[in-house]
């Protein structure tokens, strides 16, 4: 494998397969084996997932809520998420931990970097739910301070998307996608691969980000394997 040590973040939205809302279990089975024959073969993986499929915090907000309390909710969602795939992927005879960013100690321990690497080392897939724990913050934020954390070598963004492109391919069928581009492009173009602020943390501290397309079976292992099926981001 190209790399030992992965931040793998998931859509949440993702989780929803072709059901409109919560959690599809075909999707979520799909997506605990495909991690589950990575971790097999001696890869370090942590996981940061989304929450959209249950709840937004920008999307409350439009809604009437405060802030900081849809915040707080949407946090309350990546952890029922984070919940849903350690149950999928101990059912695949993976060990699994799960930390949280938010305290909620009946089901999760505090994220903390030496616990979080202590449990990799140990060949444990640990997913970190709760968000920051703090709220204005997503969950791509989230996943790249995490990224940082557990000194993963490399951030890679599954998505319902094979990559990065110069629009939007499902608005526009003559978008074009690149295969490798560097922090310094995406900004020029103005190009959404992710929040300002999540991207800016990866590009001061040199962690590249691979954006690839979850949902088809295979990639996660064919990008770890250095195969090219998604958009490399890096200097």
């Amino acid at each position: 494998m190209k790399y030992n040590r992965i931040l793998l973040k998931l859509s949440g939205e993702s989780l929803m397969g072709n059901q409109g809302y919560g959690i599809c279990p075909e999707r979520l089975a799909d997506y605990a084996t495909e991690i589950s024959n990575i971790a097999k073969q001696g890869v370090q993986v942590g996981i940061v997932i989304g929450g959209g499929n249950i709840f937004r915090g920008m999307q409350g907000t439009g809604q009437g809520f405060d802030r900081v309390q849809g915040d707080y909710m949407g946090m309350l969602a990546t952890t029922i998420n984070s919940l849903a795939l350690q149950d999928a992927l101990k059912k695949t005879g993976v060990k699994t931990q799960l930390l949280s960013g938010l305290p909620i100690e009946r089901v999760a321990e505090a994220m903390s970097k030496h616990k979080a690497i202590d449990y990799l080392a140990n060949g444990d897939v640990v997913i970190i739910a709760g968000g920051t724990g703090n709220p204005f913050f997503t969950t791509d934020t989230t996943a790249a301070l995490r990224a940082l954390e557990i000194e993963a070598q490399v951030m890679l963004k599954g998505t319902r998307v094979d990559g990065v492109y110069d629009a939007d391919p499902e608005k526009s069928p003559q978008a074009k996608k690149f295969e490798k581009i560097s922090f310094d492009e995406v900004i020029n173009k103005e190009l959404k691969v992710m929040d300002l602020t999540a991207f800016t943390m990866c590009r001061e501290n040199n962690i590249p980000v691979i954006v690839f397309n979850m949902d088809v079976p295979g990639n996660l292992t064919k990008v770890l394997l250095g195969e090219n099926c998604g958009t490399y981001v890096g200097k």
